[in-house]
């Protein structure tokens, strides 16, 4: 009955030796995957970006910038002058929270009266915008308390009044939630799918249909043909862009009618900039093509790739708060990049010059792969 196994068990132990990438993928891969989950798998927020609008400028509320820091929670990374300098801050993303002190706010503590302290969160990113909220509340009740125990030494004061004469909270840290009004979970989510579902169909699609050409041998007798290589490729592609075309907008239209998330910006800007993704991931699925030889190693490349740009493009975990290696790795990936172009555009209303660093990088990533991809194509022709 186990006539011939040792004969069997030594051909297939042979096999798995010689063929390199089922090693790789059977050893390698479930320890990169134990590392990235490992690591980027994060929920503690920290260092949330804030710009600041001091127009009080004195000691008291330079203190209380300070306290903010202080928590780690929030780190200022731009203070500014102006309203408009102020929008465009959390418009483009370089900040997530937005604090503006008034001009009278040392006089109010001074006076005995509530201070009011105006926080935007940007709850496009509904995980950060609630760290904010509730830390931002905290800090305000801390502060007060601090100032209430100096105050109340003098018997029968309270540490500060409201507009009514009642007793007050010296400080008021007044949050508005923008973009995200009700920290929606689904209005993070569900726009950062659309980045994460145009290249994992496009690129196994990609990568699987050149693949499949080859292996049946198809492809070779299309290189003998008087088809030129561009027009090859051209041919091989342009079908697989007219069907990401269709996806996109059947993805908007599912993200905006089924979960009613609406779309805040330019539309026509937001499909000019899947074009642009949709180049970058067919390139991507050709590359892999290049590297495979079989459709099930195609699938493997593919699934390799897939994996770091849903933990590490910041669809999921804060790329902040995600060690420096595998921050820099995150920023080589083209979804990366257009994952804050499609919630700059849907939720908080951007516009190109918001978007001018991820729109280069998007274009930096497109350009590169292209090239490798187009480079190693030839040579396979050739």
């Amino acid at each position: 009955m186990m006539r011939g196994l040792s004969a069997i068990l030594q051909k297939e132990l042979l096999h798995i030796r010689r063929d390199r990438t089922t090693v790789f993928f059977t050893i390698i891969v479930p320890a990169l995957q134990l590392v990235l989950f490992g690591y980027a798998a994060n929920v503690t927020i920290d260092n949330i970006p804030v710009a600041v609008m001091d127009l009080d400028g004195r000691q008291e509320s330079r203190r209380l910038v300070q306290a903010m820091e202080n928590t780690r929670a929030f780190r200022v990374v731009q203070r500014v002058n102006d309203g408009e300098s102020l929008r465009r801050a959390i418009t483009s993303g370089r900040a997530k929270v937005a604090v503006v002190i008034p001009p009278d706010y040392t006089e109010r503590l001074i006076r005995g009266q509530e201070a009011p302290v105006q926080v935007l969160v940007d709850g496009s990113d509904s995980q950060v915008a609630s760290t904010a909220v509730n830390t931002a509340g905290l800090l305000g009740t801390s502060i007060s308390l601090g100032r209430a125990r100096a105050v109340s030494e003098r018997a029968g004061l309270a540490a500060a009044r409201s507009q009514t004469g009642q007793p007050a909270m010296p400080i008021d840290m007044r949050s508005r939630v923008l973009f995200n009004p009700d920290l929606e979970d689904s209005w993070f989510f569900v726009p950062g799918l659309v980045a994460i579902i145009l290249q994992v169909v496009l690129s196994f699609l990609t990568a699987g249909s050149i693949v499949r050409e080859r292996e049946s041998g198809t492809l070779e007798q299309l290189f003998v043909t008087p088809v030129s290589a561009g027009g090859l490729l051209l041919g091989k592609l342009a079908p697989y862009a007219m069907l990401a075309a269709f996806e996109l907008l059947v993805v908007l239209a599912v993200m905006k009618g089924l979960f009613g998330v609406p779309i805040q910006g330019s539309l026509t800007l937001l499909i000019m900039l899947a074009g642009l993704f949709i180049l970058t991931a067919l390139g991507l699925g050709l590359m892999i093509s290049t590297l495979a030889r079989t459709q099930f190693q195609a699938m493997q490349f593919a699934y390799l790739v897939m994996l770091p740009s849903v933990l590490l493009s910041g669809f999921v975990f804060p790329r902040s708060e995600m060690p420096w290696p595998l921050y820099w790795i995150g920023a080589v990936l083209p979804v990366t990049y257009f994952l804050e172009i499609v919630r700059g555009i849907v939720l908080r209303n951007a516009d190109a010059v918001d978007l001018a660093p991820h729109i280069a990088g998007l274009g930096a990533c497109a350009a590169v792969i292209i090239t490798v991809s187009l480079a190693r194509f030839r040579k396979q022709l050739d």
